[in-house]
């Protein structure tokens, strides 16, 4: 009769921010690809936001509101918030600004 505690461990952790194992639930070669598909996945949407600034900006200027107005209802306001007309020019002005922001600092940087 065969218990957790008699299971080999991995003989490795899981990749940084990931949940621990459930040790027996996969072969260690299944482990490795799961490992590997985690963090091929976590490189790929970290290219993607930083090939997308204006999500980091739709989502601080979101959460910023949310901290400020502290609304009653979260999801009320986050529906007003998204279907707001005036939040693409928004966000595609924040995104100008912060381009011109970076642009600058590299001018000062050269200098």
């Amino acid at each position: 009769m065969s218990t957790r505690s008699n299971m080999a461990m991995p003989n490795h952790n899981p990749p940084h921010g990931m949940e621990a194992y459930d040790i027996g639930a996969l072969s260690q070669e299944q482990q490795e690809k799961l490992n590997q598909f985690k963090i091929q996945t976590r490189m790929a949407n970290e290219r993607y936001l930083r090939q997308h600034p204006e999500v980091d900006l739709l989502l601080a200027g979101f959460l910023g509101d949310i901290l400020m107005k502290r609304p009653e209802n979260v999801r009320e306001f986050a529906a007003f918030y998204f279907t707001n007309p005036d939040l693409p020019d928004k966000v595609q002005n924040q995104v100008q600004n912060r381009e011109t922001q970076l642009r600058n600092a590299r001018i000062n940087r050269k200098i």
